[in-house]
């Protein structure tokens, strides 16, 4: 079922007690919730993260590996219409041309690829991890991104829908008034039963962004982070209030120190807020994380943040930590 994240947050604040009665949960030194789940398990950002999650679950349990599942969960976002900020029918820059950032990176190796400002391929995912896999580099941007995605055999695919031209012509006709909520991405992080971590992060960027801008979602340590001895935090929200701080990296490390998840995600948020000067709620900043012990968590200044949560026993959307 696909939600619309931009009413889920009126029928939402039940969601995380609901999960916390069904799931084991203990009480961390710090007083913040813990969730503990079994593994496998899956966790990304929004609720059209939640069939991704399922179809990273399904992957992962056909035999794939971590990175084929992250890989394949990432791609049902991207092919997704109904979601306007991933993939197939994201919003255009201010050109009216779609160009997509993505990044994948393995816990186990460090190993990572990531691709910005792609045009003309609906799966900056996979050509994430072609460049991973398949190159000296970890990161290709632009025409450079594009010719390897040919060279590679990925096919080619108008990104720019009815829809999104038509409302594309519309902001052109209103004086480029940029709409809120206009900065989803797709954050999704995984862990087998083998406690292998792997992570991948895609989106289409803000909406009618300048050509060329690379906000922190295929940047490794901005939007993405995995350490496979650790965990793995994604990010979603405004890209350069992000990336300035090196988000993901910085909750990998709180993990690293001892805090729990959802504790890590918070530390840094109050950590950018400080840094900006700004009351979290000004920041537009939203963190997943999960850790080796499979436990998980998440934390956001958005009012309307969700995450989704997907293991072999169920499939469920949480309502993360508000920091304010």
């Amino acid at each position: 079922m696909k939600v619309n994240r931009r009413i889920f947050g009126t029928w939402s604040a039940g969601i995380s007690t609901a999960l916390l009665q069904t799931s084991q949960s203990v009480l961390a030194a710090n007083n913040s919730v813990v969730i503990l789940a079994n593994t496998p398990l899956f966790i990304a950002t929004w609720p059209f993260g939640l069939p991704a999650c399922q179809e990273s679950l399904k992957t992962l349990t056909s035999g794939k590996s971590i990175l084929d599942a992250i890989e394949q969960g990432i791609k049902v976002a991207e092919a997704d219409t109904e979601v306007d900020s991933v993939g197939v029918g994201g919003i255009p820059n201010a050109d009216g041309v779609v160009q997509l950032d993505a990044c994948i990176m393995d816990g186990a190796t460090h190993k990572a690829g990531a691709v910005a400002a792609l045009e003309d391929y609906p799966h900056p995912i996979s050509v994430a991890r072609r460049v991973m896999e398949k190159t000296k580099h970890v990161f290709l941007v632009g025409r450079g991104a594009k010719e390897f995605a040919e060279k590679q055999g990925f096919q080619k695919q108008e990104l720019l829908t009815p829809l999104q031209k038509e409302k594309w012509n519309k902001w052109v006709s209103e004086q480029k008034k940029v709409p809120a909520d206009s900065h989803d991405t797709i954050a999704l992080l995984g862990i087998d039963q083998d406690k292998h971590i792997a992570g991948g992060c895609s989106t289409s960027g803000l909406a009618y962004k300048n050509p060329g801008r690379v906000g922190d979602s295929p940047l490794i340590g901005g939007g993405l982070y995995v350490d496979g001895e650790i965990g793995a935090a994604g990010a979603t929200g405004i890209g350069e209030n992000i990336l300035r701080y090196c988000g993901t990296f910085l909750i990998v490390e709180f993990m690293r120190q001892g805090l729990d998840p959802t504790a890590a995600c918070r530390a840094a948020i109050e950590r950018i807020a400080k840094g900006d000067r700004k009351k979290p709620q000004d920041l537009s900043v939203n963190f997943i994380a999960m850790d080796r012990q499979g436990r998980f968590g998440a934390a956001g200044t958005d009012e309307a943040f969700v995450a989704a949560v997907v293991t072999a026993q169920e499939a469920k959307l949480i309502k993360p930590e508000l920091v304010r």
